[in-house]
């Protein structure tokens, strides 16, 4: 798909080098079509590389998507330039009366912090809260799908005993289930989470399906019945040193860490780990575009209640 995003943000020449097909504001100008608008509130600490990710997965079907990057007011990021932060990204304030077709809420470092202690909570409530008639499906990812959770559901958030690292089995519940379209019946996915949130709370939520689990890492995926709230558990969208680059971090901080669960060859860190979930995480993507955003959001997007 083309996907349309600033010619000079970095993540450009990183897709055009992997031949994925960007077009910039000026050639997006000349084409008679109405985009997707999708906004991604990017709450990760490596915002330059996170925002890659995401957008390498949002550009592998048809459509022409308008990606707009977000960022907390009330969280100062320490990781980022200022200037890549003022050049592309935006706020709450000034896009609360804009209408989205989709808007992804990433992961953030803050997981063993109750929710009400993250200086920017009361920020992600009202953006929370924004997104039930503002945008047409939103996808919530690891602490943001447990944010998520807890907002809408008042569906608590387990602290593990020690992080759920590594890359995992996976199983489809509903193996026709627009979200799992095209799923094998076993697939990989990675985790690098201290969180968890019990099945039986999901089971309990009449509005709530559960898609997909892990006999090891638990709920993957859950998604409203409406299927504008989808909640991914994991890290599909990570490449494929990603958990590696966590891991030595990790160790050269002195943090009692294990080696990430069935990702280095033969266990040897010392081996290139291979990415074995990035089939999965493309269908992922291109099934919440298709089914539950483009099949469904309005055509005149101001019609999104």
């Amino acid at each position: 798909m083309p996907i349309k995003i600033p010619h000079e943000l970095p993540a450009t020449e990183v897709l055009i080098n992997e031949n994925i097909f960007v077009m910039d504001e000026y050639r997006a100008l000349r084409q008679d079509i109405r985009p997707l608008r999708i906004a991604i509130l990017n709450l990760m600490p490596t915002k330059i590389v996170t925002e890659t990710q995401f957008m390498r997965l949002l550009s592998n079907t048809p459509l022409q998507i308008d990606i707009t990057l977000l960022k907390t007011a009330s969280h100062q990021s320490k990781n980022t330039p200022a200037a890549h932060l003022a050049s592309f990204y935006k706020t709450f304030d000034e896009v609360k009366k804009e209408k989205f077709d989709g808007l992804i809420i990433t992961g953030a470092p803050v997981e063993t912090l109750p929710f009400e202690e993250v200086d920017y909570w009361e920020e992600l409530c009202s953006i929370m809260a924004w997104c039930k008639h503002n945008v047409y499906s939103t996808m919530y990812v690891c602490w943001g799908a447990y944010a998520g959770l807890y907002f809408n559901y008042n569906i608590p958030k387990r602290i593990l005993e020690k992080k759920m690292f590594g890359v995992f089995e996976h199983r489809t519940l509903i193996p026709l289930y627009p979200l799992v379209r095209g799923f094998d019946e076993v697939f990989l996915a990675p985790h690098s989470r201290y969180s968890t949130v019990d099945p039986e709370d999901i089971l309990k939520q009449d509005n709530l399906l559960l898609a997909a689990v892990s006999d090891i890492a638990g709920v993957y995926l859950v998604a409203s019945r409406d299927g504008r709230e989808v909640y991914v558990t994991g890290h599909a969208e990570y490449d494929h040193d990603t958990l590696q680059k966590e891991y030595l971090r990790d160790v050269a901080k002195g943090l009692k860490i294990d080696i990430p669960y069935n990702y280095f060859p033969n266990n040897d860190v010392n081996l290139t780990p291979k990415n074995t979930w990035r089939s999965h995480a493309h269908l992922l993507y291109s099934n919440w575009l298709n089914y539950f955003v483009y099949q469904n959001t309005p055509y005149n997007i101001e019609e999104i209640l």
